[in-house]
Order: structure tokens, then sequence, then C-alpha cells
């Protein structure tokens, strides 16, 4: 009786130090993960930046083009 008990010991102490080792590998990724889209945005935001002052280019010649023929 104390035998199978001593292994249920043994067994819910493993799972405990497992469960502990992949909640750590989860915490790891999501730390990583939140990272790379902090990064993500910044470009994003860079990239719709310069997008919308090469569109506002882009008008502006559009409007003296238009002047000059109109």
């Amino acid at each position: 009786m104390h035998e199978i008990l001593k292994r249920i010991q043994a067994d819910m102490s493993s799972f405990r130090t497992e469960t502990n080792e992949r909640f750590a590998i989860l915490e790891d990724l999501v730390r990583k993960q939140r990272r790379d889209t902090a990064g993500l945005l910044v470009m994003a935001k860079s990239v719709t930046g310069t997008f919308a002052e090469e569109l506002a280019a882009i008008e502006e010649r559009v409007k003296v083009l238009e002047a000059r023929g109109g």
C-alpha cells in the first residue's frame, strides 16, 4: 500500500516539474512573440508613414500638372 502511495507521489511530483518546464517554455515563447509583434508594428507604422509622404508628394505633382494644363 505504501509503495503505491509513494509511486503516486513521485508521479505527481514529476508531473508538476514537467508542467512547470512547459509553462516556462510557453512564457519564453510569448515574450518572444510580443517582441516580434512590437517590431512588426514599428515597421508597419514606418511603412505607412513613408507611403503617406510619397502619396502627398505625388498629389502635389498632380496639382502642378493640372494647373499647367488647366
